[in-house]
């Protein structure tokens, strides 16, 4: 296995999250951390996304020296992670290793030994994102052993929970193979030790508990996979700050997930309304996700085409392409769903994993069948009665591959566990395992992982254990590492379970 594939591999773990699972965090004094009055309103502008705002306040703010460097060093992070500015970071990466030779410079204490950690994580995931992988593993074994040392001298000292559980999350969600290079940089995590030090945060007096929370649900939603709990978690931080543009995102997120796309829709529209601060362009390829999911074919072209033209990254690049060419498909009008289609195959990467599918999609060179492509939709928005209409439209003369057979049981185990018919659901879910066999489709290898949560939430762990198993006995397929990733923690679970 080459370097470049392992350290993919950790970016695939980190930055997933990264934004959703760093943008969270403030001080308070001695061992629980907090903010004056002012600078609690520049920390505000900061997780709102209003980077202009929050310099010009912080330039007028005189405080706790180390609680300010903190604030402007977010508030600059913040800003690189969505805007991707490669030549701004050189300016800001010059003030993190000002600002990491500064506390390397003052006395030891579990604040500075804090601040060290947070910075090089911070600093850490700028360079994930701006594709510097090799200085990103450095900057985050930095704060991995800060973090240790933390724990270690000031075992009271409780904000650092909070950076040990972002880290324990990240280096538990690598997959089993890439766990030799971990070892060998001497760094080991668990997903529910990251867990359980966020609930020890969440549930301390520390002005940190709320976003412990945030931290907390965006877990159970990215990496756990429990939409419904997360999505009603984060809707729970909505009520007490309902303008808040980073929390009314990661909502979008958790309820798109949860299937419940017309909810998404509509904090989606909440955005909108909320012009000021950085530009959040990636809501226009959630917003084209949800239409499509709902059949609004057109607008979701348009929301695609808005975002690949407003997106500073490459990534999403390929799979927006590939959707749009999936709407003018649905729309009868092949010359352009071929048009875009060869435009999906040229652009991008398929480093992503929604880019790394449609390459999987292009590579067979052939549109999948209409019919089956809608139920997908349809189910993965919520709109089961749509589903449901099509679905029983269905004949065998509508299937005239093997792909699309076992798609076909696939869609009416989807479609039937979430409508909460299960003995349904996990006939035709294993329906679909036996008939995916080794074939490099992901059907197979979900429906393995699906019958593990059906049989977990039934609490048979010995069925589950068998079933999240099998999942990751599944060769090479297009969601391979995430749902390797889902089996894993499920099974890292179990093993502190008693049958």
């Amino acid at each position: 296995m080459s370097n470049n594939n392992t350290i993919q591999t950790i970016k695939k773990a980190g930055i997933t999250t990264c934004l959703f699972l760093f943008s969270y965090c403030s001080f308070a004094t001695d061992l629980i951390w907090q903010f004056d009055a002012e600078l609690q309103k520049a920390y505000h502008l900061v997780i709102n996304l209003q980077s202009e705002k929050a310099t010009e306040a912080l330039k007028k703010i005189k405080t706790n020296e180390l609680h300010k460097l903190y604030v402007q060093t977010l508030n600059e992070t913040i800003h690189i992670l969505i805007t991707e500015d490669h030549k701004g970071f050189v300016e800001i990466d010059e003030r993190f290793k000002t600002r990491i030779k500064y506390l390397e410079g003052l006395p030891a204490s579990g604040e500075t030994l804090f601040l060290l950690a947070e910075l090089n994580l911070q600093r850490g995931f700028c360079y994930l994102n701006l594709g510097q992988e090799l200085n990103a593993v450095m900057s985050i074994r930095k704060a991995y052993q800060l973090t240790a040392d933390c724990l270690k001298k000031y075992p009271q000292f409780i904000p650092i929970k909070k950076t040990s559980g972002v880290i324990q999350v990240m280096v538990g969600s690598v997959p089993d193979k890439y766990k030799w290079f971990m070892s060998l940089l001497g760094m080991k995590g668990l997903v529910s030790t990251g867990q359980k030090q966020l609930t020890e945060l969440r549930t301390s007096k520390s002005s940190l508990s709320q976003e412990a929370t945030i931290l907390y649900f965006t877990i159970k939603g990215f990496i756990n996979q429990e939409f419904e709990e997360a999505a009603a978690g984060i809707n729970t931080c909505l009520k007490d700050q309902p303008d808040n543009r980073l929390l009314l995102f990661i909502g979008v997120n958790m309820l798109i997930k949860d299937a419940k796309s017309e909810e998404a829709l509509g904090l989606i529209r909440e955005i909108d309304s909320q012009n000021q601060g950085l530009p959040m362009h990636y809501i226009d390829y959630l917003r084209g996700e949800v239409l499509l999911q709902r059949g609004d074919y057109a607008k979701s072209i348009e929301s695609f085409k808005k975002f690949i033209t407003n997106y500073p990254s490459v990534s999403f690049k390929k799979d927006s392409y590939f959707k749009i060419s999936l709407c003018y498909w649905l729309l009868d009008d092949a010359k352009q769903a071929k048009i875009n289609f060869d435009k999906a195959k040229v652009t991008g990467t398929d480093k992503a994993e929604p880019d790394k599918y449609a390459a999987k999609q292009l590579e067979e060179n052939s549109f999948p069948n209409k019919k089956l492509l809608k139920v997908r939709f349809n189910t993965d928005g919520g709109y089961y009665k749509e589903a449901t209409a099509i679905i029983q439209s269905i004949t065998p003369a509508d299937l005239n591959n093997p792909k699309d057979q076992t798609e076909y049981y696939y869609r009416k185990a989807r479609l039937a566990h979430r409508t909460g018919e299960l003995s349904a659901a996990k006939i035709f879910y294993q329906q679909s395992i036996d008939m995916t066999k080794n074939n490099p489709w992901y059907f197979g290898a979900n429906s393995a992982l699906q019958l593990g949560y059906i049989a977990k939430d039934q609490k048979d762990y010995v069925k589950a254990k068998k079933y999240f198993e099998l999942a990751l006995s599944f060769p090479k397929h297009e969601y391979k590492n995430s749902i390797d990733s889902k089996a894993r923690t499920e099974l890292e679970w179990l093993a502190t379970v008693k049958a």
